[in-house]
């Protein structure tokens, strides 16, 4: 079983990667969809951005910061 740290890690490289394989699946039938995908690839690096501030703010390193 994954505890909470263990699947944050795994979750943030997923997220990252995913925007990418979006952007792949849609760009596949043609190459000038691919060119009005290209803002795709960075959803996913702002979604992990986006885990790894939430985690730090609001998740378990905030309640052990304030908790101390």
């Amino acid at each position: 079983m994954l505890d909470r740290p263990d699947a944050v890690l795994t979750m943030i490289p997923l997220l990252a990667v995913s925007g990418l394989g979006i952007r792949t699946l849609f760009a596949a039938p043609a190459v000038g969809s691919g060119l009005l995908t290209a803002p795709i690839a960075v959803a996913g690096y702002l979604a992990a951005l986006a885990v790894v501030f939430l985690e730090l703010l609001a998740w378990p390193v905030a309640e052990r910061v304030g908790g101390s």
